[in-house]
Parts: structure tokens; sequence; C-alpha cells
């Protein structure tokens, strides 16, 4: 496993409407508040940093589990997920690049790992409490810190299924799935390279 670069800490309180707060180094960073539709199926979420910009998550139009985008609130289209089975344990994320995909960790135990096709793992969401919300986020590589959050938000929603061991990670060199097919009314991604400034993480 890479060196750890960074480590977040994550306090969740509520039950219908979570509030996840993300604590850095330096004390807080900010709050994700997710919302539920009539049937108790998570619809979005709004992320409020102590100072930027406010990050807003919602579902896409479909059938499919874990399709959401991320947005600034300036509309700028950040990124978007798939699940593409129901009975798979991998999701997705494309932010205009090569994709990202969502997997289990390796061994026994609640969590998740972010996985770029070369570069390799890049960042891990981990339970070390077995019955706790609480988490641990992990960061080996250099990465957006919105798209770090936007798979810890994917995580949240399946911590439970991430209990059984994950697959193997593929090779560095993986070409991934490609692209995720059109999705509505969002926007055309930007083509590689031209994807939205990166921001480091803070």
């Amino acid at each position: 496993m890479p060196e750890v670069r960074k480590t977040y800490q994550v306090r969740v309180e509520g039950l219908w409407s979570a509030a996840h707060t993300i604590r850095g180094p330096k004390g807080d960073l900010g709050v994700l508040r997710t919302r539920r539709n009539a049937a108790g199926v998570v619809a979005g979420g709004r992320y409020e940093p102590s100072r930027g910009e406010v990050l807003v998550l919602r579902r896409d139009p479909g059938l499919r589990r874990g399709q959401f985008s991320l947005w600034t609130e300036a509309r700028e289209w950040l990124g978007s997920s798939l699940r593409w089975s129901p009975f798979s344990r991998e999701v997705v994320l494309h932010t205009g690049s090569r994709p990202l995909r969502v997997l289990p960790t390796p061994g026994f135990g609640r969590g998740w790992r972010l996985q770029a096709p070369q570069a390799g793992e890049m960042a891990r969401i981990l339970y070390p409490r077995p019955l706790g919300r609480a988490a641990r986020l992990e960061v080996y590589r250099r990465m957006d810190f919105e798209i770090l959050l936007f798979a810890y938000f994917l995580g949240s929603q399946s911590h439970r299924e991430s209990f059984w061991p994950g697959p193997a990670a593929p090779p560095a060199t993986d070409p991934g799935r490609g692209a995720l097919p059109p999705q509505g009314p969002l926007p055309v991604p930007p083509a590689p390279g031209k994807g939205p400034p990166t921001r480091p993480l803070p």
C-alpha cells in the first residue's frame, strides 16, 4: 500500500438527513448534508465548506444505483457516477478524463478504495468501528478534494456492502471501462486534459 499523504476524519450525526462533518489536520473543513426523498432513498447532498465554494450532489434520472452527479453551486460540472449492475459492488466515477473505480477494500471489514487506471490506488474510505458510521479517509496520491468527497458520498450509502473482501487491485496499466454513457441533461464532459482545474487537497 502506498504511503499515506493526508488523513481526514468524518463524524456522522443524524439518521434521516445525516450531517457528515469532515475534519482535517487543522480542524473542521466543512459539512456534507444528505437528503432523502419520500421513499427514504438518498436523493442528493450539499457540501458547505468552512471556506470555499459549495458543492451539490444530485441523483440523476434513471433506475441504476449510484447514479449521481457532482456540481459547484455555480453549475460547473465536476463528475458523475454509475453502478453498472445492481449486483455489482463497483461504482465507476467519471470526471472528464479516464474513469475512476470505487471498489471494496481487499480484506474483511467495511471500507472502499478509489482506483485510477494508471496511478493505481489513490485513496481509501475506512470505517474503524465495527458498527459505527464514523470514517477515516486516507489519501495516497495527489488528487482533487472534490473527487475524494464524491467517492466518500457514494461509499457512505452502502458501507455495509463493503464488508466482504473486494477484488484484487488491477494493474496500473488497466485502461478502465471507458466513459460513462450520457446521463440525461448532463453537459458533455470536457475533453481529456481539459477538465476542471485541479483543486489541491485542503
